[in-house]
């Protein structure tokens, strides 16, 4: 119950009344300092409640019903709580920084117009700063950006400096490393081409080694024929040896 009421308390604040307004112009005009550190305060500290609490969905939900963008509240909790981490616990709200928001008086209240209110706050750890704007009657930003001194925001530079720098450096180590594989991609192409101009050799020194030998083997078959033939012959004549004769070539007879 109490946690409803706390969501259903911020949806009223949201909506842009100010509990203590009281002015009575009836024209837009610039929202008092005290109804700007009333309001301030009340958004602040139910932002600081329902983040402890954890109820930021139930929130979100309750203020989507209402009207009014859940969005805005899903960052101003995730603002809130970034801030938490440096902020430490919320304190108090100890000024108002700038005020531009206007007003619209009605039925006696006093509503949020538009325009920003920017609130400094205090935690146990540092100071930072909410800034809270409005459009149209509706909030459209809430967002809390802690205060550091001169020596944090120079060594957070200098951090995020050392950080690019070495992003770059590490990039343009992969480049130079990539370029040289160049060069390693080459002699291994290189390498493979001579490997297999090597085979090839050695393929066409077996094929004429093979070629050899098969003409090795016609030849001492055709010799062999060539004597029995001329033995054949010198037996028809009545010779004794072939030496009378020499048979220089040997063709098929054609049959009739």
């Amino acid at each position: 119950m109490k946690k409803l009421l706390l969501v259903l308390g911020m949806i009223t604040c949201m909506a842009g009344l100010t509990a203590c307004g009281q002015q009575t112009e009836e024209a837009d005009n610039l929202m008092v300092e005290t109804d700007a550190y009333a309001m301030a305060t009340e958004i602040i500290s139910v932002i600081d409640q329902v983040v402890a609490a954890g109820g930021e969905e139930d929130y979100i939900m309750a203020a989507e019903q209402s009207g009014l963008d859940g969005l805005v509240f899903e960052k101003a909790f995730e603002s809130w709580s970034k801030a938490s981490a440096d902020m430490g616990s919320y304190v108090e709200l100890t000024d108002i920084v700038s005020n531009t928001m206007t007003v619209k008086e009605y039925q006696g209240m006093t509503y949020a117009q538009e325009g920003i209110i920017t609130a400094q706050i205090k935690g146990d750890k540092r100071e930072a700063n909410v800034e809270i704007i409005y459009e149209d009657q509706k909030p459209t930003s809430i967002t809390t950006n802690v205060m550091y001194t001169f020596g944090e925001s120079m060594e957070k530079a200098a951090l995020n400096t050392l950080l690019g720098m070495g992003t770059v450096f590490v990039v343009l180590i992969l480049i130079s490393i990539i370029i040289s594989s160049f060069g390693l991609i080459s002699k291994f192409q290189k390498m493979k081409e001579e490997k297999a101009k090597k085979a090839d050799v050695k393929a066409d020194a077996v094929d004429n080694t093979i070629a050899q030998i098969i003409e090795k083997e016609e030849l001492a078959d055709d010799l062999e024929l060539v004597a029995v033939i001329a033995a054949a012959i010198a037996a028809s004549e009545g010779a004794a040896s072939t030496d009378g004769f020499v048979v220089r070539s040997i063709k098929r007879r054609k049959r009739a």
